[in-house]
């Protein structure tokens, strides 16, 4: 039986990021992708000019909607900025006992700009972060979670570390933001391990952390265990990226489908 994933995001009408992203990578890695959109966005390459949020009543009826007809194999949840958005997302994973869960916690731009209120920020850990499988912050973003700077590898082990030990789940602290190129380090129950990541010559990163986080969601439906999902997930976003697709004005798109062929795409 074909596997399923879900996508609680915001719609980016460029394409690139966001929910449009995120069905675009689920299919390209051979799920079955649905979504509940949390927010329409008016971008494109260059920046957002416009937000429009759902309200907490409609996003709750969506995800109803999904969860009682295909059941999803695994939910990747992107950018929530209302903290009653978020109380009804975690509402709803608790009620239909949601599993292989990817919090991908958009707090802080590459630019460094915040993008979500500290009351949000407040309901993300106490209701949304508890119920992850994996959550997957970037640098600033596991400074804003720990309250420590980081400097060094050693740095994210610890930032991981501490996050995990928090919230009981596994913690994927990506690289970049000039420290270690674009390695990325895994700590689970376990241990840890690093995912050392191939430096790729291309400015069209729109919507890296929103691909990553899904695809690491589809191969956890099809049954892959957490550090082959990151793997593969990671060999996927490489391909997309190695693709060169070159559009827009701005930081332009990945080529969300450069392995898929076939006649339809001719």
């Amino acid at each position: 039986m074909r596997k399923t994933a879900l996508t609680i995001a915001g719609s980016d009408s460029s394409g690139g990021a966001g929910i449009q992203a995120d069905i675009k990578t689920m299919m390209a890695n051979g799920v079955y992708a649905m979504s509940a959109i949390t927010a329409l966005t008016a971008q494109n390459t260059t920046g957002v000019s416009a937000i429009f949020n759902a309200t907490p009543e409609f996003l709750g009826q969506e995800l109803d909607s999904v969860f009682t007809d295909i059941f999803p194999d695994a939910v990747k949840i992107g950018m929530v900025s209302d903290r009653e958005l978020i109380s009804v997302i975690a509402r709803k994973l608790k009620k239909y006992q949601a599993r292989n869960i990817v919090v991908d916690p958009v707090m802080v731009a590459t630019s460094g700009a915040r993008l979500i209120s500290e009351d949000a920020v407040d309901t993300l850990k106490q209701e949304l972060f508890p119920l992850a499988t994996v959550l997957t912050p970037n640098i600033p973003e596991a400074e804003v979670l720990t309250g420590m700077k980081i400097h060094s590898g050693e740095d994210m082990i610890e930032a991981a570390r501490q996050i995990a030990q928090q919230y009981q789940c596994a913690v994927l602290c990506k690289g970049g933001h000039q420290l270690n190129d674009a390695n990325d380090l895994l700590y689970f129950k376990d241990g840890y391990r690093w995912f050392e990541g191939k430096h790729i010559d291309n400015p069209n990163t729109h919507g890296t952390g929103c691909t990553l986080s899904s695809a690491i969601a589809a191969n956890l439906a099809k049954g892959y265990d957490l550090p082959i999902s990151v793997e593969r997930a990671k060999d996927y976003i490489s391909g997309a990226l190695s693709a060169m697709l070159d559009l827009g004005a701005g930081s332009g798109p990945m080529d969300h489908g450069f392995a898929i062929t076939g006649k339809y795409v001719q």
